[in-house]
């Protein structure tokens, strides 16, 4: 119990010294999530809405695949990143292999299906009236698409908070693809599985609670949008 209480003393140490070390495995992990995110609901949002709204052939099938990869392994994302990625494979000469820019590739696939899934299923959820008046207005596409998105706000961003999660807290992606280097591509989980095995408790503490403290806000958010809504 001893040393629980001692790695918890040196990682508010850590956090509040500004360790460089524990600080770059933070902004590495903000930055690659950053950027993950925005790929991933650019992409996302329209095709979630055009498949919550159209009706076309296949539409099930498609509908089926979605749902299936909302549960796509991080490590195998990780593996067909690093395929593609290396130097034998077919974008191996952008030298994105071990980058934060490779990270989130990998990340913006994980979470992609996220956001299309969810965000079909709150187009789907909008009341038929709302399209019925859009059309008999004679709303272009791109009004229709803005108005549907406006009226779906509050499940666009329970899909944002869900996909930032599971990106948050990823590991497989960021250790194959990064390569866990050091003030480098370091992230906070691949950084807290590294010095737990190296035995320096307080740095993995220290960056645990900082991911704690994510989580706890993207928990927050969310709550805070139902209540509004």
């Amino acid at each position: 119990m001893e040393f629980i209480l001692e790695g918890l003393v040196k990682a508010f140490q850590l956090l509040f010294q500004g360790d460089q070390e524990t600080f770059s495995a933070i902004w590495a992990t903000v930055k690659v999530s950053s950027i993950s995110m925005t790929v991933s609901l650019l992409i996302g949002v329209p095709l979630g809405y055009l498949l919550g709204y159209l009706s076309f052939p296949g539409k099930r099938a498609i509908r089926t695949v979605v749902d299936t990869l909302l549960a796509l392994p991080t490590v195998f994302i990780g593996l067909v990143v690093y395929a593609f990625l290396s130097n034998r494979g077919p974008l191996g000469e952008l030298g994105l292999l071990f980058t934060l820019q490779g990270i989130a590739i990998g990340q913006s696939i994980l979470a992609l299906p996220i956001v299309i899934a969810l965000t079909a299923t709150s187009v789907e959820s909008l009341e038929r009236a709302l399209q019925l008046t859009l059309a008999s207005l004679g709303a272009s596409p791109l009004q229709k698409f803005l108005t549907s998105i406006r009226e779906a706000r509050l499940g666009l961003c329970i899909a944002a908070i869900t996909a930032a999660g599971r990106v948050l807290t990823e590991v497989g992606i960021s250790m194959m693809v990064g390569g866990n280097i050091k003030w480098h591509t370091r992230t906070i989980t691949t950084a807290i599985a590294l010095e737990t095995k190296k035995g320096q408790f307080a740095t993995g503490i220290a960056l645990g609670l900082v991911l704690l403290a994510m989580a706890f806000t993207v928990t927050i958010s969310l709550s805070t949008l139902r209540r509004r809504n």
